[in-house]
């Protein structure tokens, strides 16, 4: 028996032919896209039509889900972030202070004649 649900953001489905759970990230409306992310991590944009033709049950989250509960594109900026305060971090090492080293080759350096 096929259900007809519509997609809902945040709402976890089991499509019945694939036994494969996932959950609604966005519905697009004007493109009419449903974006949906898998319980492997896996995220897919579907049309309406094939949605709709798909045999699914609303489930509730899998126990155990591992998964965000935030949108790829907010997990993007998350990274950029990270990104810049490595960033950071590489400046401070450039810092310390290796002064000591230089005084000891400046040294040798007036030594030899240079």
């Amino acid at each position: 028996m096929s259900r007809d649900y519509e997609p809902v953001p945040g709402q976890w489905y089991e499509n019945v032919e694939e036994e494969e759970s996932f959950r609604v990230l966005s519905v697009d409306e004007d493109s009419e896209l449903v974006e949906i992310e898998y319980l492997d991590g896996d995220v897919e944009e579907i049309d309406l039509e094939t949605w709709h033709e798909m045999d699914l049950d609303t489930i509730e989250e899998p126990e155990g889900w591992a998964g965000s509960s935030k949108h790829p594109e907010d997990e993007e900026e998350e990274e950029e972030e990270d990104d810049d305060e490595a960033d950071e971090d590489e400046d401070d090492d450039d810092d310390w202070d290796d002064d000591d080293e230089d005084d000891e080759w400046d040294e040798e350096a007036d030594d030899r004649g240079y």
